[in-house]
């Protein structure tokens, strides 16, 4: 009987070391698993953040690369600007003032002021170099053709020069930049007496202002 009992005490004693034992190996094996992971989202995590600076280093070179470009377009435009001008003989209504090629005439009809279609093309195109040019200012004088009183073609002038300042202004050129003069009929381009030259002193014409 007691022989009974000590075998049976003995296989209960080995069931619970068996399932301890288990139950270790089971924690063990759980361990592992965490530390891996744990390894495996590190791992993750420093590909992200090398990804990251590569990719911030990246951009940050392309926007030097954009910034250099942009300097150099810059002096060009100003090295072209500078070449361009001409000073005139009779000062402006600001003092010195410089003739250039780069900034376009417009035109007007007979005893008009309005701004045809066509010449709203050649004020964009100024007003494009205008804002690539930012610290240039500019001055807009207004001329007639010979046909009309000195006093008409003055006020004439100053309508035709005051809008050209106006659709300026329109297209985001700020007002302060512009400055407005007329001439009326006193300063012809074509000094002729017929259509022709009539047609080529209604205008308005651009120079540039001394800083």
């Amino acid at each position: 009987m007691v022989k009974k009992i000590v075998t049976l005490f003995a296989i209960v004693l080995c069931l619970g070391l068996f399932v301890t034992g288990c139950a270790k190996k089971k924690v063990v094996v759980q361990r592992d698993r965490s530390s891996v992971q744990r390894s495996e989202e590190a791992s993750r995590l420093e590909a992200e953040r090398a990804a990251r600076e590569a990719r911030e280093a990246q951009e940050a070179k392309e926007k030097e690369s954009a910034r250099i470009k942009e300097e150099e377009a810059r002096l060009a435009r100003k090295g072209e600007f500078e070449k361009s001008l001409v000073a005139k003989k009779e000062s402006g209504i600001e003092g010195e003032v410089f003739e250039t090629k780069l900034l376009k005439d417009i035109y007007f009809e007979f005893d008009k002021y309005e701004i045809r279609p066509k010449d709203e093309e050649v004020l964009k195109e100024n007003a494009a170099w205008l804002k690539k040019n930012p610290n240039a200012r500019v001055q807009i004088e207004g001329h007639c053709d010979e046909r009309g009183t000195v006093e008409y073609n003055l006020a004439l002038g100053e309508r035709r020069a005051n809008y050209a300042k106006k659709y300026f202004v329109s297209l985001g050129i700020a007002p302060d930049r512009i400055s407005t003069i007329s001439y009326g009929k006193e300063r012809p381009l074509d000094p002729g007496h017929n259509e022709e030259a009539w047609a080529k002193n209604r205008r308005a014409h651009i120079v540039v202002l001394s800083k």
